[in-house]
């Protein structure tokens, strides 16, 4: 009987492990159209024709941003209007709210290709567009295929039926345009993420036609279930096999089911995973859930789904648990830009900017306010960042006169479920938010908007929760729009904390966007005066972190909430990085401001002093110390300079040219006092500066120093980034500053500084951070702002030494060997 009972362990073994050894097979095919597009700017009568001649329209490849080259101009976006969400009754003239950039217009976009082996009767053909900006519509072979306005969603057709009967050649034409007054930020224009082309079987699994979820997770054991849709198997026996494997490829779990498909039902198969490697900011573990798909013994797909192994839950009164663990989000949120790079979707760009936020201590990113690029999301998984999925700024009242609300009524629902399929299998992704600052939070009947979005969610995913960004408290408290959602949002308006908290039953409240504390990379304005709306004729932002608008607040407020009560769940901070756009406080007619300066980091993704003060409370891996303002003040010898240090140690001591001016200790006595460490009274006299931090115990644990810089001597460049892949895409970040004859940055220089890329590598963008700079960011020349900018190169397909040169009037010219393998 023993023998027996082997024997049948053995073969069952067997039956398991023949198809496993079939997952090298093939039986879809998916590529980009990414090279060899034609484009046009403007409109074009016959676009979608076969017949036309496109010869003469500019090579360009996709990705694509065409506005980001602008000219910059003042009339790009000038506009008379009143900005409701800020408060705002009578309109005024605005410029800048767009980044002053030529994203208005009509723009055409032209390629082919090719499909072998195809047969119509057998295959399926899909154009899937990550998304394009905006309300694209798309020709195949000069028959229109699909239409789909939301610039930021994603969306596919099937093109099966417009192709050539041999598959080859197709032409492919994409109309795009962007109205005036239809973004409240730049928005980009053009097919500005990935475009697939994804070949199939008759019978296959559709775009996003998988769900992974988890419904127990434990230390020692998880299981996972698993959601297949099969298209065109309706009434037929499928056999599906799937292994479940960890990060280095190790099979955990694997099942073969038999399955009769009925009226669309999904094929579901469930797993058992012992000792799960669980998904978290701090550990980022991922797992692949590899299927074959076989009807009449013929494999007819097979497809990956990444996913992680995670709990999500909501406690009243506790907040937000992963894992089983009390967290609360050190989160901030991010515009779809790039910077000088534009809309277009770069995967390293994209690496670099994430990296950076980590290293402050960041481990969440809200999407503001639409859905993301999928690369984005994919590089969250990996590296560890929440994410809380947004997609809309209004819904159906307008915000913008051509805004969303002119498609909510027939897209909201298709665009909703689009973006939840979309991203509802990525371990990052842990909430999802239905709009921000929505008109309509204040009408009648706006919970009625709220409760059909919220109830999308819950039906196309009922494992996360979902919130809804709100800046009218008294709206929603009042209407009982707060108190549907599972988790209520509040923009700003930090003092109403503790009333919503007491009047809504969810007993919690999320930051879903705090701070917009604004700031200027290395400017700092005297006196240092904390205050609201600060206007300066420079147009920038004091860098004191002391300025905020008038509807906002500093970064200490949120802080303090998130320590002292126990049913705030963190924050979003009002932003990660600068972006192009919204240049409040210097919206209102103050060109050529073209750029936010809400951002923890500036344009060119350098730091600006705020990233140091996030970083003292955020990072518990390593310590922080940092000093401001920098110590060149010709113009302020004998005269009262603050100087503020940012960091975890609770106490620290200065010295100015070695003279002790006291130690400062973390306290109470205000909440700026709370986290930041400030000299208000100390004297500029040229030297150096010195702190000398203190841990708990009151010992001597880390130094910094800074000094008086001369006379600009050379060009510093430092790339950010060892090497690079010689892939055509990969971007390597250079810093690029001037510096006296002892290495000392000098924070006033202004020169311009021109570049030359030679070798295996070409010039990609330049910037430098100041948002009222109008150099273009696309030439290879730019003025330092308060001695730095930021350089941008390609590499190429081929491997090699990238050459770069920096020459600037007056100073020593400095050479840059950047690798590209």
């Amino acid at each position: 009987m023993m023998r027996l009972l082997h024997l049948t362990y053995f073969l069952t073994f067997l039956v398991l492990l023949i198809p496993m050894k079939s997952h090298g097979q093939k039986a879809r095919q998916s590529f980009l159209l990414e090279k060899n597009w034609r484009f046009f700017p403007g409109e074009v009568a016959d676009g979608a024709s076969i017949s036309l001649d496109d010869r003469a329209w500019q090579s360009v490849t996709v990705p694509h941003d065409w506005a980001i080259y602008g000219p910059f101009d003042r009339a790009h976006d000038l506009q008379d209007v009143a900005v409701t969400q800020n408060g705002e009754k009578k309109a005024t003239v605005k410029t800048g709210r767009t980044g002053g950039l030529p994203y208005v217009g009509v723009g055409w976009y032209r390629n082919s290709f090719d499909v072998s082996n195809f047969d119509a009767q057998k295959k399926r053909v899909v154009l899937k567009f990550d998304g394009a900006m905006s309300e694209a519509r798309v020709y195949v072979n000069g028959k229109e295929a699909c239409f789909w306005p939301y610039g930021y969603n994603a969306f596919h057709c099937d093109v099966t039926e417009l192709l050539h009967a041999d598959g080859m050649n197709n032409n492919v034409a994409v109309r795009l345009e962007n109205k005036a007054q239809s973004s409240r930020w730049y928005p980009g224009a053009g097919l500005y993420r990935n475009v697939h082309v994804i070949v199939t079987e008759k019978i296959h699994v559709p775009v996003w036609g998988t769900y992974i979820t988890t419904p127990f997770v434990s230390d020692s054991l998880a299981s996972v279930r698993l959601e297949t849709s099969v298209k065109n198997a309706d009434g037929r026996l499928v056999r599906m096999v799937t292994a479940i494997m960890d990060a280095r490829g190790r099979i955990v779990a694997q099942k073969e089911n038999l399955q009769k498909i009925n009226y669309g039902k999904p094929f579901v198969q469930n797993f058992e995973v012992s000792n799960p490697a669980l998904w978290s900011p701090e550990q980022p573990n991922l797992y692949r859930a590899s299927t074959q798909v076989f009807v009449d013994g013929q494999l007819v797909d097979n497809f990956e789904t990444r996913f992680g192994i995670r709990e999500v839950r909501i406690l009243a009164d506790k907040g937000f648990m992963l894992n089983g663990k009390i967290r609360k989000f050190q989160g901030v949120c991010n515009h779809h830009d790039l910077g000088p790079l534009g809309a277009a979707i770069n995967v390293s760009a994209l690496r670099y900017q994430l990296e950076l936020l980590k290293d402050m201590g960041c481990d969440a990113v809200r999407t503001a306010h639409n859905m993301p690029a999928p690369e984005l999301v994919e590089l969250c998984d990996e590296l560890g960042l929440m994410m809380m999925i947004e997609p809309f700024d209004e819904w159906d009242i307008a915000k913008c006169k051509n805004g969303y609300h002119r498609f909510f009524q027939e897209w909201a629902e298709r665009d909703m479920v689009n973006m939840i399929r979309h991203f509802r299998n990525n371990a990052s992704v842990v909430m999802w938010s239905i709009g921000n600052e929505v008109p309509t939070q204040c009408s009648a009947e706006g919970y009625k908007v709220a409760s059909f979005l919220q109830d999308i969610c819950h039906r196309e995913d009922p494992t996360r929760p979902v919130t809804c960004g709100m800046d009218q408290v008294s709206c929603v408290l009042e209407n009982g729009f707060a108190s549907l959602l599972d988790v209520p949002g509040l923009n700003y308006r930090t003092h109403r904390y503790t009333e919503a908290y007491a009047k809504l039953p969810q007993n919690l409240v999320l930051g879903s966007e705090t701070a917009s504390t604004v700031s200027s990379r290395g400017v700092y304005k005297f006196p240092v005066v904390k205050k609201g709306d600060m206007i300066y004729a420079d147009h920038q932002s004091s860098s004191y972190d002391m300025e905020y608008c008038s509807w906002s607040n500093l970064p200490d407020e949120d802080f303090a909430l998130a320590e002292d009560y126990h049913w705030t769940m963190g924050q979003f901070v009002w932003t990660g990085f600068d972006y192009l756009g919204e240049p409040s406080p210097y919206d209102t007619d103050a060109w050529p401001n073209h750029s936010s300066m809400f951002g923890i980091i500036d344009l060119a993704s350098i730091p600006k002093d705020r990233y140091y003060l996030y970083r003292s409370l955020w990072n518990k891996k390593e310590h922080t110390l940092h000093i401001l303002p920098h110590w060149t003040w010709p113009d302020r010898v004998g005269q009262q300079t603050p100087v503020f240090v940012y960091t975890d140690y609770p106490s620290a001591e200065l010295f100015i040219n070695g003279k002790s001016q006291g130690i400062k200790r973390k306290s109470n006595a205000s909440l700026e006092e709370r986290y930041r460490l400030m000299w208000m009274n100390t004297v500029y006299e040229p030297g150096e500066v010195k702190v000398i931090a203190y841990d708990v115990n009151g010992k001597p644990a880390a130094e910094k120093i800074i000094r008086t810089a001369g006379k600009p001597a050379h060009i510093k460049m430092e790339a950010l980034q060892d090497s690079i892949v010689a892939d055509g895409r990969t971007l390597a970040y250079i810093r690029v500053q001037a510096v006296d004859r002892e290495g000392n940055l000098c924070p006033h220089a202004d020169g311009l500084v021109q570049f030359d890329v030679k070798g295996e590598g070409e010039f990609r963008a330049l910037a430098n951070g100041d948002p009222t700079n109008l150099e273009a960011f696309h030439k290879p020349q730019m003025h330092l702002f308060n001695g730095q900018l930021t350089l941008i190169v390609q590499s190429v397909e081929k491997a090699g030494k990238i050459q770069i040169e920096a020459r600037s009037k007056g100073l020593k010219k400095e050479t840059l060997i950047v690798n590209s393998k």
